[in-house]
């Protein structure tokens, strides 16, 4: 399989997601900077959600998760950019 973005979860499947930052309308850094703050608090295995209006959140959040040795779930269209962390 190739490296395709997993489907957006319908509303009754994101009942896993135990906190969501909305960063609409800051831009980069602002998003990161809020997940750093937030990711810190949260216990292992706890997913996060990021809505965010700003196109760089997609480049830039992604890769830091990787690099944190998180899990990272997929980036979902939405109204603004949904970016989802493990």
């Amino acid at each position: 399989m190739g490296n395709f973005p997993r489907p957006r979860p319908r509303r009754e499947q994101r009942k896993d997601i135990e906190r969501e930052i909305d960063a609409r309308g800051s831009f980069s850094p602002g998003p990161l900077m809020e997940l750093l703050r937030v990711v810190r608090g949260m216990p292992v295995g706890s997913v996060l959600a990021v809505v965010s209006s700003d196109p760089g959140s997609v480049r830039v959040i992604p890769p830091w998760i990787r690099k944190a040795r998180h899990e990272f779930l997929g980036a979902f269209p939405e109204q603004g950019y949904a970016v989802r962390d493990a």
